[in-house]
């Protein structure tokens, strides 16, 4: 149980002032009968909780794990330099959850702002940990249409290893095909900066566009279009926690 309040506060709502004064000015209403709520302390159990707050539905969520379809043109920086910050993409509440410093979610990894595809954002700083560190060895899937015609000799390369500029030591795709002629699909588990930018540059071509299609167990949906994100599903969040543990 907690009080109405500070679950508004915990989702992201503003100050416990201004969540107070959500509440007391009406604008708050509990499950789906929408019955309405002036007290900003009265007790309310999260479990399965709905609520809703200026007409929008929201469901009590103890830590956020969201999937975003990232289009071009868009940065993974709270700071953006050129570019508009991906986070500009989800609603105010996900970008506030917590308060603090380290307020809202943040992105599990980060994709160049030209490259489109699946990002995983979260508040659960552990989570993001396990699916970021390197000792995990977390696959992610790359389709990258490329400038010259491929052949068998660069993706065997691609899968032998290529030395980058900044690392004595081969990395090397964990899969790697054509899918037709100038278009491949990389599987990763590094995350080394413009990583697959730099491996075709590596064995003679160059990427020309890019979008990553999975992450772990985990396949981007044609359903979630462009700039769109959604919520992970509890059965998605505990597959990809056994794989990276």
């Amino acid at each position: 149980m907690m009080q109405l309040q500070d679950i508004l506060f915990s989702q992201g709502f503003g100050t416990r002032r201004i969540c107070c004064g959500l509440v007391q000015q009406g604008l708050v209403a509990l499950g789906e009968s929408r019955e309405s709520c002036s007290d900003p302390l009265t007790l309310v159990s999260t479990e399965d909780l709905v609520f809703w707050v200026q007409g929008v539905r929201w469901h009590y969520q103890e830590r956020a794990y969201l999937m975003l379809h990232k289009p071009a043109g868009f940065e993974c920086s709270q700071k953006p330099g050129t570019y508009p910050s991906v986070y500009t993409l989800l609603p105010g509440p996900l970008r506030q959850r917590g308060g603090g410093a380290a307020a809202g979610v943040q992105a599990v990894g980060r994709l160049d702002q030209d490259t489109t595809g699946l990002l995983l954002l979260s508040d659960d700083g552990k989570f993001i940990h396990r699916m970021t560190s390197p000792r995990h060895h977390v696959p992610k899937v790359y389709e990258a249409e490329v400038k010259h015609p491929l052949d068998d000799g660069m993706i065997s390369r691609l899968m032998e290893g290529v030395v980058l500029d900044d690392d004595p030591k081969p990395v090397r795709a964990q899969a790697c095909k054509a899918v037709n002629d100038h278009c491949l699909q990389m599987t990763l588990t590094e995350g080394k900066y413009h990583q697959v930018k730099r491996m075709i540059a590596a064995v003679g071509n160059r990427v020309e566009a890019l979008h990553r299609s999975a992450i772990g167990p985990l396949v981007l949906s044609d359903e979630l279009p462009e700039g769109q994100w959604r919520w992970l599903t509890p059965a998605e969040i505990e597959i990809l926690t056994q794989k990276v543990k």
